[in-house]
């Protein structure tokens, strides 16, 4: 009898530190799955994301350009993940090419110059293109 109440009460003692254990993965898991949500960053609440939107959607540029899809120019999202790594210094070198206009790195087609667009609003174009990367 001593015998079966020892085992009884082992088991129970390894249940209890089993059931705990599942209670931490879950809490783990549910953890992980905080951060990954955390990680998930809302691009239109970011001021340059607004700004270059409505610059953008002012000019020209949705005549040549869509988001996703090819037209005369690239789409907006290739042209972010091309340019995703590049240093900081890109972003007046591309806003230097929307004003000049430029040729070659997307195809035959040539960009058209925008030399009414500021250095400042150009600058702020790009920086909401280049938000657009995946």
């Amino acid at each position: 009898m001593k015998k079966m109440m020892i085992v009884c009460v082992a088991f129970t003692v390894l249940l209890a530190c089993n059931s705990g254990s599942n209670e931490n993965k879950t809490e783990n898991k549910n953890e992980v799955k905080e951060e990954k949500k955390e990680e998930v960053v809302d691009i239109t609440k970011n001021p340059d994301y607004q700004k270059g939107l409505d610059l953008v959607a002012k000019s020209d540029c949705f005549t040549c350009h869509k988001i996703d899809e090819p037209l005369t120019g690239p789409p907006y999202r290739e042209v972010a993940n091309k340019y995703a790594n590049e240093p900081d210094t890109i972003v007046s070198h591309l806003a230097q090419k929307v004003i000049d206009g430029g040729g070659g790195v997307w195809g035959q087609v040539p960009m058209t110059p925008h030399p009414t667009i500021s250095k400042q609003d150009a600058e702020a174009m790009v920086k909401y293109v280049l938000l657009l990367k995946k």
